[in-house]
């Protein structure tokens, strides 16, 4: 017997999001009680995944052993933790896919593997596996049997996920990692040592607007199919596009430091960008 009730599972895994992405906690807080934490619970089994690679010394094992327990939860094993409880709620309650859930645990193979990215196209590759991924688990809870509605779940996750890629260039460079395309990196005359060192030779704001214009079409492409989604669900996405596209203009408040400051949509702009949906 689960000495975890699925309340109590989903209130932890509400923990984990509400430290973990402040974006995407005020968001989703838009939803009904039932669906926002089903999206905790996705979120937490991200998160948890993530850091699985990130916090581990080793990693590969790390991750075979993280997909080994989901291989257990996926057929059928009760496992008395949290995210698994809240998880098979989830399960049950939605008409869920595992396929999106393995092809992450793919990218942080990638992230395992690789620090270098050649060209747009292995960066967004990427951007699918790590981020287009969960819009996927998330849309039969937040536009349930729209099959139809994948591509744009898939460009809003890259588009994210190029955003991220922008604000973090600093901090993944102090891990050895460099996602920006190495291909664009020499148009502009950006050597990786000189991300590494956290000081960038050449035109760094020209490249760094230049995967800023790809991600906003991306946006640009995804937003419309918004009204597709039910009312609660369109409000929730809406906020999650908008606040998200937001740190690209905080990181151009910045000046384009994103090396010694994180970029953040402060509070008062959340509540200008919230009031416009």
């Amino acid at each position: 017997m689960n000495s975890v009730t699925i309340q109590n599972a989903y209130i932890k895994c509400e923990e984990v999001i509400q430290s973990g992405s402040k974006t995407f906690y005020k968001a989703f807080s838009l939803l009904p009680k039932a669906d926002r934490q089903a999206v905790y619970a996705i979120y937490t089994f991200c998160r948890f995944l993530d850091d699985t690679v990130d916090e581990s010394d080793t990693p590969k094992e790390s991750l075979l052993a993280f997909l080994n327990e989901f291989k257990r939860f996926r057929d059928g094993e009760v496992l008395d933790k949290p995210l698994w409880i809240a998880l098979a709620d989830v399960f049950e309650r939605y008409e869920m896919d595992e396929t999106p859930f393995l092809e992450l645990a793919e990218g942080m193979r990638w992230d395992i593997e690789k620090n270098r990215y050649q060209t747009l196209e292995e960066t967004e590759q990427y951007s699918y596996y790590v981020a287009s991924t969960v819009g996927l688990m998330l849309l039969p809870i937040l536009a349930p049997q729209q099959p139809d509605l994948r591509k744009s779940a898939i460009d809003l996750g890259i588009a994210m996920q190029l955003t991220n890629i922008l604000r973090d260039v600093g901090e993944d460079a102090k891990r050895g990692r460099i996602y920006l395309p190495h291909s664009w990196m020499e148009t502009y005359g950006v050597t990786a040592e000189s991300l590494l060192a956290g000081r960038p030779s050449g035109d760094f704001i020209g490249l760094w607007e230049e995967v800023a214009l790809r991600a906003e079409h991306l946006y640009d492409a995804a937003i419309p199919s918004f009204e597709r989604y039910p009312r609660e669900s369109r409000r929730a996405l809406k906020a999650a596009a908008f606040l998200y596209r937001g740190i690209l203009d905080a990181a151009r408040d910045n000046h384009y430091d994103v090396f010694t400051k994180r970029a953040y949509v402060s509070r008062w702009q959340k509540m200008k960008l919230l009031a416009t949906i």
